[in-house]
């Protein structure tokens, strides 16, 4: 079995708490809505705010949801800890009056208030008097969010399932929380470095990569999932590309045929791959990563939070990837 701590850490960055289950069809159907998702589509493109205003202080959410903000608010829960690295990153230490028990970054996020990752309690939630709750997309359970919205507490829920996405939640928080220039800032380094980093890999042969989340069942990554667009930006080829699924199961049979050159481990506070778990690996004798001695660990704190430190995880990559492109007096990466 899948440890649970492990396979949800992953998502944790993209995880945690509250979704709205299910949209109303003629909503969905509406021009109205039609308008929000084609607005939704350009801002993926250009890293703009994809939540469409409605009115200056309406937003949608990455479920589709209309949420009414009617000021900056001065007390939110954050329910993934990509989540509160960006509120932190966008300076709203004061804001912030609750995190998962996962939110371990920056150092200021283990003195807020905890609250469950995979089952915060109403309650607990509601004694932190939040006017805003930032939760991932992942998390079904909607008898509280229906409870929530009764007491019109607003839940914005969002998912990356792209770099992009991560620009755009920034902006959209930076919008929410009257910090737009700070977010605007962020983003816009980021895009420099991640054109910087995947630069140097452009004109490289490409190396064929298995990211390993999981090795009983085999869990790796693929299309749909931020992760595996990261790997082709570090130079790589993600050997699970033709899967059908964010996070799809792969059989050793189908590893072995696609003999990745470079197995990636991740390691963290909270999701690792033990060292004991990685040796392992070193049985498939055929693999050209075994061969070659290409079994490598990254940081899952920046790689799989999409968040502020994502680039630090793409760095990361390319360092495992293409080594050669770093010099030995290359600055490494931030833990």
């Amino acid at each position: 079995m899948l440890p649970v701590h492990r396979f949800a850490a992953l998502f944790i960055g993209v995880v945690a708490s509250v979704l709205l289950a299910g949209l109303a069809l003629a909503l969905e159907n509406s021009p109205e809505d039609q308008t929000m998702m084609k607005r939704r589509q350009q801002g993926i493109l250009t890293g703009m705010p994809f939540m469409a205003n409605i009115t200056p202080r309406t937003f949608i959410d990455d479920a589709g949801r209309k949420l009414y903000v009617a000021k900056a608010p001065t007390r939110v829960v954050s329910l993934a800890p990509s989540i509160t690295e960006m509120l932190f990153a966008l300076g709203l230490d004061e804001q912030i009056v609750g995190v998962t028990e996962f939110c371990d970054f920056p150092d200021a996020a283990k003195a807020k208030p905890k609250i469950g990752y995979a089952n915060p309690n109403l309650e607990s939630l509601l004694a932190l008097r939040p006017e805003l709750i930032v939760a991932p997309r992942e998390f079904h359970r909607a008898n509280v969010l229906a409870k929530l919205e009764e007491l019109k507490i607003p839940v914005m829920l969002l998912e990356a399932t792209s770099v992009e996405n991560i620009f755009s939640h920034l902006h959209t928080l930076g919008r929410i929380f009257d910090r737009s220039p700070v977010a605007h800032a962020m983003t816009q380094a980021m895009r420099t470095r991640m054109a910087e980093i995947s630069g140097r890999t452009a004109q490289l042969p490409r190396v064929r990569v298995l990211y390993v989340i999981n090795s009983q069942p085999l869990i790796t990554v693929g299309p749909g999932s931020y992760i595996h667009q990261m790997i082709g930006l570090a130079g790589g080829i993600n050997i699970a590309s033709g899967a059908s699924a964010p996070y799809p199961r792969l059989t050793m049979e189908t590893v072995l045929k696609e003999n990745p050159e470079v197995l990636i481990f991740p390691m963290g506070s909270v999701e690792t791959v033990p060292r004991s778990e990685q040796q392992e690996w070193r049985r498939w004798t055929t693999l050209t990563a075994v061969q070659q001695n290409r079994l490598h660990e990254v940081s899952a704190d920046a790689l799989n939070r999409p968040g502020p430190r994502v680039m630090d995880g793409l760095e990361a990559l390319v360092r495992v990837i293409h080594p050669e492109v770093f010099s030995s007096k290359s600055v490494p990466v931030h833990p």
